[in-house]
């Protein structure tokens, strides 16, 4: 199926008379192609948010107002009209202030503190704290595009913290309503989040810190009992203003441990410290300059109204203990049940460096010519398979990151009791998989600009930093993707489509030909996984689980392949034009053949794949990647970056932003 070579336009209004439109080009073309403006007009620019509004109005106007393909593609990545302007608008309004340009020379003690003032920007846009907490999408959308700025992983994690954590833990307790937030929601004080201790970090259930009931005086006593229970990186320093915690440790009443619960904590106040609690500052960490510490407690007293109450656990005046749930375990995880919405806002901020890395890249591409094959030629370095075709699958891998974070955020905020497993798997399978593609896709990116990826001016040499920070936060990849594992080998066995038909092999330029081949590969690692699982030793769990965690490891990356690709073949049909749902189209299909390039030995010897197939999967590759070459512009256009973001980067405005210009040191 070739591919549509349409000229995109946007009908926008001259200045002169606001009923009459002209078509204006967005992008200039490869040679060999028709010439075309690098960039809107001022005058166009003035009118960008009148333009925007009417290219993403509803079906009822399609008729009316020409759209390009690269603003259907961004209908589809951000949503239509009230979902785009509720969820996405804003912070994308946000980030074009000038505030988060690039600044020279600031220490990481001025970074940390910046990502604060940063917070409280964020607290005057958002207007109600309160909604922005309880919100799932909009704390997504808020990471996916904060992460992008200038130290914006410091932004990203004072926010995930204060808001989330902090605030939504309050929020989603008992007594909410009763407890006065106004402190938070103002932000004279700021709220962090205490649960990982230098001994435990993925077993949390295991922390030592302790709360420890007075039964005469009603209120508890927080403790840190050794060194190793010491909070392990909050941002607990006074950088920033006062702070208050929510602080998880084991609650111990009338002399018997009830597993760990959170407790509402005071840390600082204008003079500094407040008795008891010690604070050590951590180095800082590349990627996100935050004030992360050491923090203990030294017998500090809470009220009773400090624990935080709810179905997981209730405290009667008798120090008894009641609860709804069975054990500790699952009373705690019920407890820090924000972990899960924190997963989606780390899958938010590597989805959205992800978008801005490519963009930057494939701009960049563009102008930056190199020695052409005819003395004294120069061609834009975009022009070279070797080039063009690891950005072009990036691209790809970067829609399916989009299209499965929005699946995965949809199946959270509308799940039942019924389905809030299956959800909540969902969710953790696709952090993991989000965040290790951006580690990839954001390290490609640098390199294809070479140095001047390196320098922090440029967008890109941040990101590979900051995206690591979201492979481990909120719980590691590999402990997550390994429960995931145990849950789904133990799940019903999916039912398979058919790879053949009557006629003979499948297509493979068909997508959801290729897709069903990712889900015979799912099959394959799942009966493998289960397999192992029972050639391993029963007396012993460790020694069993080893014996089916690589298979079971793979199976999930298989999976969640898979809930990326229909997460894709679903966007693909809601293309509104024929040029866009083509471009689609032809995208999803190198994303899949991609996957399955693995898979090809497995899935010859199951009779899925002929040898023929197999023999050309490179050749359709290869075919697919050349036909989408000269729309990558339009595809890294649909992401929709405010131009002010990529006015300030010198690499994606063909030299016209100097990069010496940027430097520091006064010759």
């Amino acid at each position: 199926m070739a591919l549509l070579a349409t000229q995109p336009c946007i009908r926008t209004a001259t200045s002169g008379d606001p009923g009459q439109a002209t078509d204006q080009p967005l992008r200039t073309e490869l040679p060999g192609e028709s010439p075309r403006t690098d960039r809107l007009s001022a005058d166009h620019l003035r009118d960008l948010s009148a333009i925007e509004s009417l290219a993403f109005e509803g079906l009822e106007t399609i008729d009316t107002i020409d759209t390009t393909p690269a603003q259907d593609l961004a209908r589809l990545l951000f949503g239509e009209d009230g979902e785009r302007e509720q969820v996405h608008d804003r912070w994308r309004t946000l980030i074009r202030n000038e505030t988060f340009r690039h600044r020279p020379g600031r220490s990481p003690a001025e970074q940390a503190a910046q990502s604060y003032e940063w917070l409280r920007l964020v607290n005057d846009t958002i207007g109600e704290p309160q909604s922005l907490a309880t919100d799932p999408s909009l704390l997504a959308s808020l990471h996916e595009w904060t992460a992008i700025v200038d130290g914006g992983g410091g932004l990203c994690t004072v926010a995930s913290i204060h808001y989330n954590l902090f605030l939504g833990s309050l929020l989603d307790h008992e007594a909410a309503e009763h407890r006065d937030l106004s402190e938070f929601t103002s932000m004279r004080r700021i709220g962090t989040f205490l649960c990982t201790e230098v001994d435990h970090g993925n077993d949390s259930a295991a922390l030592e810190t302790t709360a420890e009931l007075d039964q005469d005086g009603g209120g508890f006593t927080l403790h840190t009992p050794h060194p190793g229970a010491q909070k392990f990186m909050p941002n607990t320093s006074t950088t920033g203003g006062p702070k208050s915690a929510v602080v998880a440790a084991r609650l111990i009443a009338d002399g018997q441990d009830q597993g760990v619960y959170l407790f509402l904590t005071p840390l600082s106040d204008e003079h500094g410290l407040l008795p008891g609690v010690r604070v050590r500052r951590l180095p800082m960490r590349p990627g996100a300059p935050v004030d992360h510490c050491l923090t203990a407690f030294d017998h500090v007293r809470l009220p009773r109204e400090a624990l935080l109450e709810g179905e997981h656990g209730r405290l009667g005046h008798d120090g008894t203990l009641t609860s709804t749930l069975g054990n500790r375990r699952k009373r705690f995880l019920r407890s820090i049940g924000r972990v899960t919405v924190g997963k989606m806002c780390m899958s938010g901020a590597a989805v959205g460096a992800s978008r801005a890395a490519l963009a930057i890249a494939v701009r960049y591409g563009e102008h930056r010519r190199v020695a052409g094959p005819k003395a004294g030629e120069r061609i834009p370095v975009n022009a070279h398979r070797s080039h063009h075709g690891r950005l072009l699958r990036s691209v790809a891998t970067a829609y399916a990151m989009t299209f499965l974070h929005r699946s995965a955020v949809t199946a959270w905020t509308g799940h039942t009791a019924e389905t809030r497993d299956e959800a909540e798997r969902l969710v953790a399978v696709a952090k993991g998989w989000i965040t290790w593609q951006a580690r990839a896709i954001t390290a490609e990116c640098r390199e294809r600009c070479g140095a001047q990826g390196l320098f922090a001016v440029n967008g890109l040499a941040g990101f590979p930093d900051y995206v690591e920070g979201t492979v481990t936060a909120e719980g590691d990849n590999l402990v997550i993707w390994s429960k995931a594992a145990a849950e789904l080998l133990f799940a019903g066995e999916p039912a398979q489509p058919r790879t053949t038909s009557p006629d003979g092999p499948g297509d493979m330029t068909d997508p959801r030909f290729v897709r069903s081949l990712l889900a015979q590969a799912e099959a394959i690692w799942r009966k493998r996984a289960r397999a192992a699982l029972r050639r391993g030793p029963a007396k012993d769990p460790v020694a069993r689980w080893n014996w089916a965690s690589s298979p079971a490891l793979e199976m999930v990356s298989v999976y969640a392949r898979l809930r990326a690709a229909d997460a894709f073949l679903e966007a693909a049909e809601q293309g509104l034009r024929p040029e866009a749902r083509e471009l689609l189209d032809r995208l999803c299909l190198l994303f899949l053949l991609e996957q399955i390039r693995s898979h090809t030995g497995d899935l010859l010897m199951e009779g899925h794949m002929s040898a023929d197939q197999v023999r050309e999967l490179p050749v359709v590759i290869d075919t697919v990647v050349d036909g989408l070459a000269t729309h990558m512009r339009t595809l890294v256009d649909a992401f929709d970056l405010p131009e002010e973001y990529l006015d300030a980067i010198p690499i994606a405005n063909s030299g016209r932003v100097p990069l010496a210009d940027y430097a520091d040191i006064a010759e």
